[in-house]
């Protein structure tokens, strides 16, 4: 075979996995583990079942890839947060509007699905427990603080404030609605305001 036609076979390949993974990504965050079958991440790929299986052996395999990748991107976001410019409630805002965004949204899900239910692949549960920020909530309460000095937030525990916070913002993940979320971000942050 010309390397020619080897260098667009692998590109073909990479862009099917590509592929798979996107359609595996909204299936999973949407039905879970246990709801999702092979057959509906190919459908939802433009592809056959068979083929779905030469790249990945099975839903748990593709699930396990799944969480790696999204356990990555939110913990390096999450360690980016106290970087970013902007006073604490412009650094949570910000956050807000990463979590909420649709291009993140789905990793979110998956992650909160590997989180509670019950029948995830053991493999995934280890490496959520393997990254540092295992409560993103205890990540977050230094920022919070430095906004309750700078007047910023509203007074209370910070944990318990936080902690309220992530339930709204897992509501709004939740929810099928589709394009600008910066009106509600807006009333999320006035949640948070003193």
């Amino acid at each position: 075979m010309s390397p020619l036609n080897e260098e667009k076979l692998e590109q073909i390949h990479i862009q099917r996995v590509k592929e798979i993974k996107g359609a595996a990504l909204k299936v999973f965050a949407r039905k879970g583990i246990s709801g999702t079958k092979m057959s509906m991440i190919a459908e939802d790929a433009g592809i056959s079942q068979g083929l779905s299986y030469r790249y990945f052996k099975s839903k748990e395999e593709l699930f396990i890839v799944l969480i790696q990748e999204a356990m990555e991107e939110a913990d390096a976001a999450m360690k980016q947060i106290g970087q970013l410019p902007g006073t604490p409630m412009e650094q949570i805002r910000t956050l807000t509007q990463i979590i909420l965004d649709e291009s993140n949204k789905d990793a979110f899900l998956l992650i909160q699905q590997a989180k509670t239910a019950n029948d995830v692949p053991e493999k995934a549960r280890q490496i959520i427990e393997q990254y540092s920020v295992k409560d993103p909530i205890q990540g977050l309460v230094p920022i919070f603080v430095k906004g309750q000095q700078f007047g910023e937030f509203c007074a209370g525990d910070p944990y318990r404030l936080l902690f309220c916070y992530f339930s709204v913002i897992t509501g709004l993940m939740v929810q099928e609605h589709q394009g600008d979320w910066t009106n509600d971000v807006d009333l999320l942050m006035k949640i948070l305001k003193k």
